[in-house]
C-alpha cells in the first residue's frame, strides 16, 4: 500500500517558526516532524512514499530526498506556490498513487499508530482513524457506531489526518485546491466510511504551545 504524507501547508499558527522552515521540517526530539513519520511507516512496512509540498518545498526535496538513507522510495507532488489544500494535493497526486487503496497521513500529527493495522482495514471507500478530542477541538469531527462513521451521534470524535482511502472517490473532483473534509462527508452519507477509535498517542502538532509541550514529554 503506497502512503501520502501531506505537507505542503504553511503552517500560519506557528507563527515565526515557520517563517523559514516548512512545518514538517520542525524537529522533535531531535528529527524533523516528518522524518519521525517516515521511520514509522517504514517500521510497519511501508515503503513506497509519497509527498506533496508546497510551501518552502525545496527545503523538503533536499532534507529527505529520495528516501533510500531510510530504505524508501519518496516522490514529490509538487503544488507550486499554493498549496491546494487536502483534497485538491490527493486529487493532483493521484498520477503517483495508484489506483488502489492508499493510506493518508498528515505531517503535522505525532502518533504511534500501529499503521500495520491498516493494511485489511476495509473494503469502503474511506476508513478513518479517530481519536478523542484534544481540548483545542472538544467538539469533535464525526460519530462512530458499529465500526462506521456517523455525521452525527451522541459522541463525536476527531479525525486523526490518517486514513485509507480509494482513488475512485476523486473522480469527480477538478484540479484546483479543495478541502477533503467534504468528500468524507458525501461518503458518509454514502455509507462508504469505517472508522476506528484509537487511543493511543496523538498530538496536533499545530502551534508553538504544542510543540513545546510535545518535545517537553518527549526528553
Amino acid at each position: 500500500m503506497k502512503v501520502m504524507i501531506l505537507a505542503a501547508g504553511r503552517g500560519e499558527r506557528m507563527g515565526h517558526l515557520t517563517e523559514n522552515c516548512p512545518k514538517p521540517l520542525l524537529k522533535v526530539a531531535g528529527r524533523p516532524l516528518i522524518e519521525h513519520h517516515i521511520l514509522a511507516l517504514k517500521q510497519y512496512g511501508f515503503d513506497d512514499v509519497v509527498i506533496n509540498v508546497a510551501y518552502l518545498g525545496d527545503q523538503i526535496k533536499s532534507a529527505l530526498g529520495n528516501g533510500e538513507r531510510w530504505g524508501v522510495s519518496i516522490k514529490y507532488s509538487d503544488e507550486g506556490d499554493q498549496a491546494l489544500e487536502t483534497g485538491g494535493g490527493i486529487y493532483k497526486a493521484l498520477p503517483l498513487l495508484g489506483d488502489e487503496p492508499f493510506l493518508v497521513v498528515n505531517a503535522d500529527v505525532w502518533t504511534d499508530f500501529p499503521y500495520d493495522s491498516l493494511i485489511k482495514a476495509t473494503t469502503k471507500d474511506i476508513h478513518l482513524v479517530l481519536v478523542n478530542n484534544p481540548l483545542h477541538h472538544q467538539k469533535g469531527d464525526f460519530g462512530l457506531l458499529d465500526g462506521v462513521a456517523q455525521l452525527e451521534g451522541d459522541e463525536l470524535y476527531t479525525y486523526s489526518g490518517i486514513g485509507v482511502f480509494r482513488a475512485a472517490i476523486f473522480t469527480q473532483q477538478m484540479d484546483g485546491a479543495f478541502p477533503l473534509a467534504p468528500i468524507i462527508r458525501q461518503s458518509i452519507l454514502s455509507e462508504q466510511v469505517s472508522a476506528q477509535l484509537y487511543h493511543g498517542e496523538w498530538v496536533d502538532v499545530g502551534t508553538p504551545e504544542r510543540l513545546a509541550n510535545l518535545e517537553n514529554k518527549r526528553q
